[in-house]
């Protein structure tokens, strides 16, 4: 089957050879209790994180480059991840957190249909998505977080090479936005918590992404606007990329989110952007 699961559609026979996304099935390269996700998803630093190999973005700048260039991981069948999810379960994880998924999303849905645990199901994703297949997955996914990268065509080919990112992702994102916002004693259970990971030099572009979310989040969404880019993976080839965000740039964006009204916004230290912070991987 010609495989159409993310936009670039490359149309890859992935029983028999590896996609766009540099896999065929699914790949494991850690799974564990992640410490440092938004508090309203794991208010006690336990999120049940797994990190999977493989995407169809591949950032040049990306934290997990190993991984997105599907060079780390070890290979599972649905059973073998829904017996992951069980394990998470009983190591005491708040959530569910889904690392990477929209490649091997019909493989998810599987898996979840073996086990669906009693935990909200997390989705975190680069936010280059097709509806079509995020409508697959739908049932099985309590809250979604995206990343919203670029609104920049030219930013997004200069940096991941998809000139359509912002075309695709503001499909994806205003699809994920209808599903309703269910807080609970601060913890988030339904609905859509977007992220937005702050580039040096790329403020402008940042306001632009921010006008969009205001246009398309429900009032309730948090926004998490994320300071902890390292300059890692490809990023000494590009000039601009080779420092870390300033604090002017950082505190330009966070005022600019407040002064559109957003009510819940996730910041993060200076102290964030270190390599430190990186998973080490186990496969």
């Amino acid at each position: 089957m010609n495989c159409t699961l993310c936009p670039v559609k490359c149309g890859a026979d992935r029983e028999k050879h590896a996609g766009a996304c540099g896999t065929r099935g699914i790949t494991v390269a850690k799974y564990y209790l992640h410490p440092f996700e938004e508090p309203c998803l794991s208010p006690g630093g336990k999120s049940g994180a797994i990190f999977f190999g493989g995407c169809s973005l591949r950032c040049v700048f990306c934290q997990n480059y190993e991984l997105s260039r599907a060079k780390r991981g070890k290979e599972v069948t649905p059973r073998e991840l829904a017996d992951i999810f069980r394990e998470l379960e009983d190591m005491g994880a708040e959530n569910l957190d889904l690392v990477t998924p929209d490649h091997i999303s019909p493989l998810l849905a599987e898996a979840l249909s073996l086990y669906r645990p009693k935990v909200p199901v997390i989705y975190n994703s680069s936010g280059y998505a097709e509806v079509s297949a995020l409508k697959e997955i739908a049932p099985f996914v309590d809250v979604w977080m995206p990343d919203l990268k670029f609104v920049s065509p030219a930013l997004s080919e200069r940096y991941t090479g998809r000139r359509d990112y912002f075309e695709a992702a503001s499909k994806a994102l205003s699809f994920m936005a209808e599903k309703p916002v269910v807080w609970e004693g601060g913890r988030l259970l339904s609905g859509i918590l977007v992220r937005h990971l702050v580039l040096p030099a790329c403020t402008a572009d940042g306001k632009r992404a921010l006008d969009f979310l205001h246009a398309v989040l429900p009032p309730e969404a948090p926004l998490s606007l994320m300071r902890q880019y390292v300059p890692m993976g490809e990023a000494e080839k590009y000039p601009e990329l080779r420092r870390r965000v300033t604090d002017r740039e950082y505190s330009r964006l966070l005022g600019y989110a407040a002064s559109l009204g957003f009510r819940t916004v996730y910041a993060q230290d200076r102290e964030s952007a270190e390599e430190s912070f990186v998973p080490q991987w186990d496969f």
